[in-house]
């Protein structure tokens, strides 16, 4: 795409990577709120988004793929984390049983893990903010933009 799209068009483009952020705002309430609900609204958002409007411009698909194989790594990323962390936390537990430990060694494992987990999810956090808002800027001034570590799905 040589040309700078219109504004409507990087407006629509940029609503495709904000739109996550939005979701994961809502999860966060919702979960504040005593809801323990985990859908992928972080990929239905931005999906929703690029469906409708991928047809109005290329950069809106372009922009819309973009967002969405970043939240769909990212929600790979978080399960792999969770996924790894019960690992840990049974193997530990395993341990602890076969050795015979007191609950003062769980303990201190457990909270290990749990720094360990909170420190990962806290950057993981800090990380999506700032990219986030940085390819939406990108997509409304009509540049591309790329996000790191993303595994592309939709091509």
């Amino acid at each position: 795409m040589r040309e700078k799209p219109n504004q409507q068009i990087r407006i629509w483009a940029m609503f495709c990577h904000l739109s996550a952020l939005f979701a994961w705002m809502l999860l966060f309430f919702l979960v504040f709120l005593g809801i323990p609900l985990y859908l992928p609204l972080n990929i239905l958002f931005p999906l929703v988004i690029w469906r409708f409007n991928k047809f109005k411009s290329s950069w809106i698909d372009f922009q819309g793929k973009e967002a969405l194989n970043f939240q769909i790594s990212l929600t790979m990323y978080i399960l792999i984390v969770i996924i790894l962390s019960l690992l840990m936390m049974l193997t530990m537990f395993g341990i602890a049983l076969i050795n015979n430990s007191n609950g003062k060694e769980i303990q201190t494992g457990l909270n290990i893990l749990l720094s360990l987990w909170l420190g990962l999810t806290g950057l993981m956090i800090l990380l999506q903010l700032f990219l986030v808002n940085f390819a939406a800027m990108k997509a409304y001034k009509g540049k591309h933009y790329r996000y790191p570590v993303t595994i592309r799905f939709l091509r």
